[in-house]
């Protein structure tokens, strides 16, 4: 029998204070709980330095039992110019996924790399990168790649807004069915397409349990629209919604809004990591809470034929 209990996590210095809320309902559970952790960190050009926070990051994810580590877009660095961005990128079989590849091994953890500079089938003749999204089990093998979608190409002048992620990343060509993992079915996407709901719908009608968007939100952006738009998606889907993100100064020109978040499919906060340095929270995942939600509110069953919400455009 849980009990319902508020967690507040504490982590040293290192990697900051992270506080998180964890609701357990007074019932018998007949879904096995399982761990997720959710990361947070500040990339910058120096990849040596970026693994070495991540490595450590998901050993104290290990160390906390979690089952799956979730690490943010741009894990491997974040560069502060197109020319840095496009020469420090690598293949899916360079270094960078071989180490990640080994640590998820030697750990036996799951690993969601949330963000990777992946050198184009094209890299030859036009340098241009994808932004990918990898999964690997704990045997270290990738099980799952899905490449961003949505790129941000946005100008908000009062905002201190300025990025044109089009002009060095090629759009992914569709999405990937979700992935099942030792926390559930876990339907990927990245940042920017955190605002497109059409996405996540699509991912919960091919069996999605849990949402994964890490990110690198803009400071601007973040503090406007971070939350709002991942609970809504966990209301809208009645998934987890799981986010890991960047947080703070990664150079002179990029900055992040951090809050690594977990909320539940009821739309309630599970966990935020508030600090402005590298941090973690881990949550529960207990798969018959989006079972319960959905019974009890049965969206899925209301919803009505595609064809119906297409039909403005017939008129």
């Amino acid at each position: 029998m849980f009990s319902v209990r508020s967690v507040l996590a504490k982590f040293d210095s290192s990697y900051g204070v992270c506080r998180h809320k964890i609701k357990l309902q007074n019932r018998m559970c007949t879904f096995p709980h399982v761990v997720a952790a959710i990361c947070q960190l500040t990339a910058t050009p120096d990849k040596e330095q970026n693994f070495s926070t991540c490595k450590r990051l998901v050993e104290e994810a290990k160390e906390r039992d979690a089952s799956m580590v979730f690490l943010p877009e741009g894990f491997d660095y974040i560069g502060s110019s197109r020319e840095e961005t496009l020469s420090l990128s690598e293949t899916l079989t360079g270094d960078t996924i071989k180490r990640y590849s080994q640590l998820a091994r030697t750990l036996e953890v799951w690993l969601s790399l949330g963000g990777f500079h992946e050198r184009g089938h094209a890299w030859e003749t036009d340098r241009r990168i994808y932004n990918s999204h990898i999964i690997i089990n704990d045997k270290g093998d990738i099980v799952s790649i899905y490449r961003k979608s949505h790129l941000f190409d946005v100008e908000l002048p009062d905002r201190g807004v300025s990025l044109r992620e089009s002009a060095f990343t090629i759009p992914g060509p569709s999405l990937v069915p979700p992935v099942q993992t030792p926390i559930g079915q876990v339907g990927l996407g990245i940042c920017y397409d955190l605002r497109f709901p059409e996405l996540s719908l699509a991912l919960q009608r091919h069996g999605a349990e849990i949402l994964t968007y890490p990110s690198a939100f803009t400071v601007a952006t973040g503090a406007a629209h971070w939350e709002v738009l991942l609970r809504a998606r966990a209301i809208e889907t009645q998934c987890f919604v799981l986010a890991a993100a960047q947080v703070g100064q990664h150079h002179q020109k990029r900055s992040s809004y951090g809050h690594a978040l977990a909320v539940d499919p009821w739309g309630e906060v599970l966990g935020d990591c508030r600090v402005e340095s590298p941090g973690l929270i881990t949550v529960p995942i207990d798969l018959e809470k989006i079972h319960s939600t959905r019974r009890k509110m049965p969206i899925e069953r209301h919803r009505r034929n595609a064809g119906f919400y297409r039909s403005l455009e017939d008129s």
